[in-house]
């Protein structure tokens, strides 16, 4: 387990979110805590830990006074397209698609959906062909990537 947990500010949909979470990437719910007398909220949800893709999170109902921006993101990295196209339509659903492979959630949480392959191009060192592969990258628009389309601009096809 990783000892660097990202938590994720709500006003007062934490658990609401971490349901549909684990419901679109699979994963699970460790542990709900609540407010109480003498907390900053009388009642309701405090904080909701839970997992996908084993990746650990909390969630923290903190109020309306912070909202998710671009400047952070969640990647997901998919093994194939399959795979990939499931995570970004469970994700996009009552969100909105972005640019590269990026989307908000429907809690305006941003995230990367991209293929694990693109991962290990960046590692070949073949700039060239990465570069050909980032020309793909960039031209995909309010829609999942192609992998295969992703692949074979690397391999030069």
């Amino acid at each position: 387990m990783s000892s660097i947990v990202p938590n994720l500010w709500f006003d007062t949909e934490a658990e609401e979110a971490a349901r549909f979470y684990v419901s679109a990437l699979g994963g699970k719910i460790h542990n709900v805590t609540h407010y109480g007398p003498g907390m900053p909220r009388e009642s309701g949800v405090m904080t909701v830990e839970f997992e996908v893709r084993g990746q650990e999170l909390t969630g923290i109902n903190g109020g309306p006074e912070f909202k998710f921006t671009e400047a952070v993101s969640l990647e997901v990295q998919c093994e194939d397209q399959d795979d990939l196209n499931q995570v970004w339509d469970a994700l996009v659903d009552g969100g909105e698609p972005g640019p590269c492979g990026w989307l908000k959630d429907r809690y305006g949480l941003s995230w990367q959906v991209t293929p694990k392959s693109l991962a290990d191009m960046t590692r070949r060192g073949d700039n060239e062909a990465f570069a050909r592969a980032m020309a793909v990258v960039l031209t995909t628009n309010n829609q999942p990537f192609d992998i295969a389309a992703i692949e074979a601009a690397y391999a030069g096809a």
